[in-house]
């Protein structure tokens, strides 16, 4: 049926249902075509009002009983780290849950972060939602564009058109990189994606202490104040949401989406969390993983004759490192660890906030340990600054250990070596971005619902998946899928719902196929075998082996949990068949051609994406233009470029950024202090380059230079910089070495301030220390290729 039929056929429908007997009654409404449409409005041939009846206001209520929902979606922690499935970290809150509701042990999401998302959200597969890896390194071709179809209406908005109201804090990262700038469109931003609140941060990571945080489509400055944190900023700002809600509507139920930026790098959190853990993984990586199956073995979380898979061969034995590194390695874990705890209790509070008000027995509240396994992004040995990852700079232990008494604090940005990694994926071999073994895509998920689920305390084993989430919540609601969302045909929900299992823990499961692709990794389930093919770890960023050279393996995983015993030797027939069927649905679900590349596609023209200043070579900016993302800004790396700004000093005297882009851990800045204009570049927050004026520039307009004129001869050259005044030079310098790939994930281009951390010290802190004095009239940035 052509989708304008589909669409006549729906409304019709629709209109009938509203014009039946008890029409206005909820359980009446045809809620399969959203928004529900309104019934024509009555004509009236009376004068007088008093003289008519008033007639019954239409609304749209959720169905009698639909209890509220809250999604808690932890980053980067995999499923081998919380005291809940067996592992060495603190989670009280998700333990206490999981005793009053229901273990799942055979969940999985993506490996990646957006994926996983997107997947939770619509209850489609990441290609599907265009999401085929994270918006920025997002490609041209379908399945990876970025851009959710308008054809796979989020669950927020099917709940919000239901009579929910619905509220996001925290992590967003669903938004193409294109489309973050002033000019949107805001299509794709939480409050057009069903949400009728948004508070928190738009991209894949923020700095906790000095996070880039939005309200709504507004940038806002936290109010800072000592010991300030984003996690507990962001419960903070939940809390107060359903609790308002709750009084104005107390009738309406509510869906939070609470996605915490922990424990995602930058592993940030107060030193007191981290300190609880002294001692607590001196004994390594090796025995924790151990220690960690073991326990997982005794509680029943994993099957009995479980065993703990090997590691990858790239990651050392910890008895062989030296004392140095080891006691590096161990302030690294101390520090995750302390942070995930912090987080668990920050979701505590929610599940009090949510108990004080007498909401909690009527909440589905489903708590995901991690959006895909931990990360092994922080390479062997860490990173003082996760931004040397992306930019393809190892950092040495040599040069972190001296950090080791400031790691987790606002002086670093930090990140733990892959040994923890694998440690924390326990018993599995892999990490995130592996989605072709189960330490990248299998996550623990508890499920608590007293109204709702007899089991107290119950596991259950079918395999499920992220985009299995969505339809759970819509049965639960007594919800139909939507056919038709805002005047869109839809594409049918992919996952399936888990409400079958909550009281039958020996129920077949119904999840029976599914394909998993991230990066050339790739495998297919199907009624309990998985195939699959390891081509890449997460810290060869570099060119890879051809996808044809790939080798596949085959597991019976009713029988190996853990994935160790490879059967492709023995099945080649089921193997051969189970690699057929992955390309089926491979075409099927838009996953081909798949795309191996990683830190390469950060650069939009070579992944085929829009680059919303591609082709640019100059770009004009005006006092009050701040909070521009990197993917909204010109490119100035790798090249030349020049910066003229007009300005007017004030008598006395200038101070403060002209312009600056980046922070602490990396970027450049145009400012003044003490009267006199400077430029720094800052590299990676490990060396720092100045070429700074002696002499202070008077009162009245003038005209500030700032010439870098690159050497060229590939990427992340250095150049040298001139400064000038009124066309005069007043300053030269030699700049070493520039970042070829990206300055931040959540610093901004500012003109007139330095938003969030400084790029130069000594000057302030945030936009009110570091606000310009004078007057900006006009700042132009012109830049020029290089051979």
């Amino acid at each position: 049926m052509r989708r304008s039929a589909l669409i006549a056929v729906c409304t019709a429908a629709a209109i009938l249902a509203v014009f039946s007997p008890g029409a206005f009654a909820q359980d009446k409404l045809d809620r399969r075509i959203l928004p529900i449409p309104e019934p024509e409005r009555p004509t009236y041939s009376e004068l007088d009002v008093r003289n008519v009846e008033t007639p019954k206001r239409f609304q749209v209520k959720a169905p009698k009983g639909a209890p509220n929902v809250v999604i808690v979606l932890i980053d980067d922690v995999g499923f081998g780290a919380t005291t809940t499935f067996g592992g060495p970290i603190n989670t009280p809150t998700l333990d206490k849950l999981a005793a009053n509701g229901l273990r799942f042990n055979n969940f999985h999401t993506t490996a990646l972060c957006s994926p996983t998302r997107n997947a939770l959200k619509t209850g489609r597969n990441h290609h599907t939602t265009n999401t085929g890896s994270i918006m920025e390194t997002a490609t041209a071709f379908p399945g990876n564009t970025g851009q959710v179809p308008n054809s796979v209406a989020p669950l927020a908005e099917m709940l919000r058109l239901n009579g929910y109201s619905t509220g996001a804090f925290g992590k967003w990262h669903e938004t193409a990189a294109w489309e973050t700038s002033v000019s949107g469109p805001f299509d794709r931003w939480p409050t057009h994606q069903g949400f009728d609140k948004f508070y928190g941060f738009i991209g894949g990571e923020t700095d906790q202490w000095y996070p880039l945080v939005y309200d709504g489509v507004t940038r806002v400055n936290p109010r800072q104040k000592k010991g300030y944190h984003f996690t507990v900023d962001m419960t903070n700002q939940a809390i107060n949401w359903v609790k308002a809600q709750q009084s104005m509507t107390p009738d309406k139920p509510f869906f939070v989406y609470y996605a915490t930026g922990a424990v995602h790098a930058p592993h940030h959190v107060p030193k007191a969390w981290a300190d609880k853990y002294k001692g607590k993984f001196d004994q390594g990586w090796d025995q924790t993983r151990r220690e960690t199956t073991e326990r997982q073995l005794k509680m029943g979380v994993i099957p009995e004759g479980t065993k703990l898979a090997e590691k990858p061969e790239d990651i050392v034995d910890w008895d062989t490192l030296p004392a140095d590194h080891r006691r590096l390695f161990s302030r690294q874990a101390e520090v995750f660890a302390g942070f995930m705890e912090q987080t668990d209790h920050e979701v505590g509070r929610l599940v009090d906030a949510l108990e004080e008000i007498g909401e909690l027995d009527n909440t589905l509240f489903i708590y995901i340990a991690g959006d895909n396994g931990t990360s092994a992004e922080g390479g062997f040995v860490g990173m003082f600054n996760e931004m040397t990852y992306f930019n393809q700079v190892t950092e040495k232990v040599e040069d972190l250990i001296p950090l080791i008494d400031k790691w987790g604090g606002p002086e670093t940005f930090p990140h733990m070596a892959a040994g923890w990694a694998v440690a924390f994926d326990a018993p599995f071999s892999w990490t995130k971005q592996v989605a072709s073994d189960f330490g990248g895509t299998r996550n623990g998920m508890v499920i608590h619902w007293p109204d709702g689920i007899k089991d107290k305390g119950g596991l259950r084993t079918q395999f499920s998946h992220v985009i299995d989430v969505a339809p759970t919540i819509l049965q639960a609601a007594g919800l139909p899928e939507p056919e038709i969302v805002n005047g869109t045909p839809q594409t049918p929900i992919e996952g399936t719902s888990m409400l079958y299992a909550f009281d039958q823990p020996e129920a077949p499961e119904r999840h029976t196929t599914q394909y998993f692709e991230m990066f050339g990794n790739r495998a297919i389930y199907r009624d309990g075998w998985l195939a699959r093919t390891l081509h890449r770890a997460p810290w060869q960023t570099g060119k890879q082996k051809p996808l044809q050279s790939d080798v596949w393996d085959l597991y019976n995983v009713r029988e190996d949990f853990s994935l160790t015993n490879n059967l492709a030797a023995e099945r080649p027939a089921k193997l051969e068949e189970l690699k057929a069927l992955f390309m089926l649905e491979a075409e099927k679900y838009h996953v081909l051609p798949i795309d191996d590349r990683t830190v390469e596609r950060v650069n939009p023209a070579i992944a085929g994406r829009p680059d919303l200043l591609g082709g640019r070579s100059s770009l004009t900016l005006y006092e009050g233009m701040t909070g521009m993302l990197e993917n909204t800004f010109i490119n100035v790396k790798n090249q030349s470029k020049t910066i003229t700004a007009l300005v007017d000093i004030p008598e006395g005297g200038a101070n403060g950024v002209i312009l600056a882009q980046g922070g602490r851990f990396g970027g450049w800045s145009l400012y003044m202090l003490d009267g006199k204009p400077a430029y720094i570049y800052n590299y990676l927050g490990l060396e720092q380059y100045t070429v700074s004026a002696e002499s202070v520039i008077p009162a009245g307009p003038a005209t500030i230079v700032l010439d870098f004129v690159y050497d060229g001869g590939g990427l992340g050259k250095g150049g040298l910089a001139t400064l000038s005044v009124n066309g005069k030079v007043v300053a030269k310098g030699r700049i070493e070495k520039t970042q070829p790939l990206i300055f931040s994930a959540d610093e901004t281009a500012d003109v007139g301030l330095d938003n969030q951390t400084p790029v130069a010290e000594g000057i302030g802190i945030g936009p009110r220390e570091t606000r310009f004095t004078g007057d900006i009239r006009k700042i132009t940035v012109e830049v020029k290729a290089v051979k």
